[in-house]
């Protein structure tokens, strides 16, 4: 298992895993630094992820979603940047930036790759001897069912966590039934262009579990759908954990990305314009189904809401760490986020939207030369923004290439959400936030109709 010995580590490719926005920009970068990257992509093209949500537009402007280094590979090919102050979808952001910037890179990109494993040439997590002059190796198995190993001088995992989406239930687990009722659960925003999805979807009563920005979509698509004239009688069920409060729809125009302030604002008319019903405090403990085979959803306190017909968990996502098992990574227990960057980006106690500017300090581990980065890097925080993963790869690229000056140089600066306050106060009842001394709250959402509440590891 060892390398073979007639190559030299530092002639190793950086190993990157995804083939997604920030593990190309990487791949970009090493490219600028003089150094070889190999990325790997477990799906069958480049921006496999992404595609997964061609129909959902990004509340980032192309003027913030294209990578200065990426630009430049970009720029012999004849690529043109599209309009930097239009909205793209996932689609448009695949096929007009990502697929190209993977064509540029041409060989170096590997589609229908599975990275099955990571650790040290010849040591296993426990050996310390001689540990850190091995090269790592990484396990790959092909769409065609071969395998191989790669050894690389370092690794970059810019895999994210699309694969891995939070489960409906209140604990982190899947709500008993959960998996059961699969055939009438998503975990993805429903793309209602799709003749065949809106189908399912129109006339039906839906519930919505979630509190960010998929869940705010799910619910303006699902409000649209109702207004059309083959929607009659679509309406939501909009499920909460926490309590309604200022901040609950996001932080509307005092947003710095407007289109992310807009997001909120559409599912707060949905629920006052009466496509929506809110239930909050409502943390999901059972799905049952009723006579007719609709789901019921049980609380943890016992109550039970009228049945419905689907049901869409948007509870966010969680890091895949199977496949690093052998290394030395440190983890923050709560987020599973390196332990220099979580307290920056803890949802607990986070302030106002901003993160501070990190770099490949941040993203360190005691296993040295290996980075987690992109959506993966925040473990299961929320609010990742493309133009943070950029900066972070950069200054990593910078580190592997021994520009420490380069690499400490980390000068993004975040736009704002508008939001105080962390998710810590999800316990709380309805919450006046700019009471506690908030500094961003719009102002508070119009009456709220609630279901009776009376009367009625990752997912599955």
């Amino acid at each position: 298992m060892t390398a073979p010995a007639t190559t030299r580590t530092e002639d190793l490719p950086v190993v990157v895993i995804g083939a997604g926005p920030i593990g190309l920009a990487a791949a970009a970068h090493l490219v600028e630094q003089g150094l070889e990257p190999l990325v790997l992509e477990a799906g069958p093209t480049a921006a496999a992820a992404v595609r997964g949500w061609a129909h959902v537009r990004l509340f980032s402007t192309w003027g913030e979603v294209v990578d200065p280094a990426a630009e430049k590979l970009l720029a012999p090919t004849g690529w043109i940047r599209p309009d930097p102050d239009t909205y793209p979808s996932g689609g448009d952001w695949a096929d007009a930036y990502l697929q190209p910037l993977a064509d540029a890179l041409g060989d170096k990109v590997r589609t229908g790759a599975s990275v099955t494993g990571v650790s040290r040439s010849g040591r296993d997590r426990i050996v310390d001897a001689d540990r850190e002059a091995q090269p790592f190796v990484v396990h790959v198995t092909y769409a065609d069912g071969r395998e191989e190993r790669v050894f690389a001088r370092a690794v970059i995992d810019a895999s994210g966590t699309w694969a891995t989406p939070s489960p409906a239930g209140g604990s982190g687990l899947p709500a008993l039934g959960e998996c059961a009722a699969a055939d009438r659960i998503t975990y993805r925003v429903p793309d209602l262009k799709d003749l065949a999805v809106r189908a399912r979807y129109s006339g039906k009563r839906i519930a919505v579990i979630g509190s960010g920005a998929s869940a705010f979509t799910a619910l303006a698509y699902l409000a649209d759908l109702a207004k059309s004239d083959d929607g009659e009688g679509t309406k939501g069920l909009w499920i909460l954990r926490r309590g309604i409060s200022g901040s609950t729809f996001g932080g509307g125009d005092a947003d710095q990305l407007p289109a992310r302030g807009a997001l909120g604002l559409a599912a707060k008319a949905a629920v006052d314009d009466g496509h929506a019903d809110a239930v909050t405090g409502f943390r999901t403990d059972a799905v049952e189904r009723d006579a007719d085979g609709r789901l019921v959803l049980v609380a943890e306190d016992g109550r039970r809401l009228e049945a419905v017909d689907e049901v869409i968990v948007l509870t966010g996502f969680r890091p895949d760490l199977s496949f690093l098992g052998e290394l030395r990574l440190g983890l923050d227990e709560r987020l599973q986020a390196p332990v220099e960057l979580a307290p920056l980006i803890d949802p607990n106690q986070h302030s106002c939207g901003t993160v501070y500017p990190h770099g490949h300090r941040e993203l360190a581990h005691p296993e040295q030369g290996v980075y987690l980065v992109g959506m993966k890097s925040y473990g299961r925080a929320p609010t990742f923004l493309a133009m943070t993963g950029y900066e972070q790869v950069r200054s990593v690229v910078a580190a592997l290439a021994g520009d420490t000056d380069s690499a400490d140089r980390v000068e993004l600066t975040l736009p704002e959400t508008g939001v105080c306050g962390g998710a810590g106060l999800f316990d709380a009842p309805d919450t006046d936030q700019e009471a506690a001394g908030g500094c961003c709250t719009p102002a508070a959402p119009a009456l709220i109709q609630l279901g009776a509440p009376s009367t009625a590891s990752g997912g599955c």
